[in-house]
């Protein structure tokens, strides 16, 4: 099967549409990198307009198909303008959304405070669990859908002065296996990659 710039040639992404957020850093980047490289055409976002402008150049140079815009996911009208944009693009469907976009914050389980609940559960869980949401008619418009959770195993064991985090990654597995089963019969497949920490 045809890709580009290498990798496995028995299997290739060419034709299939991509969304990946926080695509320009860690895993995220690494993620836009390979799908493009085995033909996808990929979309992603980033809070920062210069790191997303670098990105896109460099993939430019490497010939990979990715698009992006500057979203702050934490916000909910700006995750509705992202999928309108996305959708868009990708003429009303979309095969794999990539939920990768997260945030940690290292305490003590008692220096916890209301503040620090909110960006933490709101980033790693409320915002992939909407964009799910928003992304389900086309991914069921694209006749074999799959979304990706980007996990950590601190969602299946201890991790000190983590809890918050833990939790959040705790709830993005346990929905996981929810909308596997839900979306079953929209050929939506759902997974759950549960990183290193």
């Amino acid at each position: 099967m045809e890709q580009i710039g290498g990798g496995d040639a028995r299997w290739s992404l060419k034709g299939m549409s991509a969304l990946v957020t926080g695509g320009t850093r860690g895993i995220g980047h690494a993620i836009v990198e390979e799908f493009a490289r085995f033909g996808a055409v990929v979309y992603t976002c980033s809070r920062n307009q210069k790191e997303l402008d670098e990105c896109l150049e460099e993939w430019k140079c490497k010939g990979f198909q990715v698009a992006g815009s500057v979203c702050d996911l934490s916000v909910r009208t700006q995750r509705d303008k992202l999928i309108e944009t996305v959708t868009t693009y990708f003429d009303g469907k979309i095969n794999i959304l990539v939920n990768n976009a997260g945030t940690t914050q290292l305490k003590e389980a008692t220096e916890f405070t209301a503040e620090d609940y909110s960006p933490i559960m709101g980033t790693n869980f409320e915002t992939s669990y909407h964009l799910c949401q928003l992304a389900h008619p086309f991914l069921k418009a694209s006749g074999c859908g799959s979304i990706v959770f980007i996990s950590s195993v601190g969602g299946l064991i201890a991790v000190p002065v983590a809890s918050l985090f833990a939790a959040s990654k705790g709830t993005m597995n346990r929905v996981t296996k929810n909308l596997a089963c839900e979306w079953a019969k929209d050929n939506i497949r759902v997974n759950a990659v549960n990183a290193l920490p």
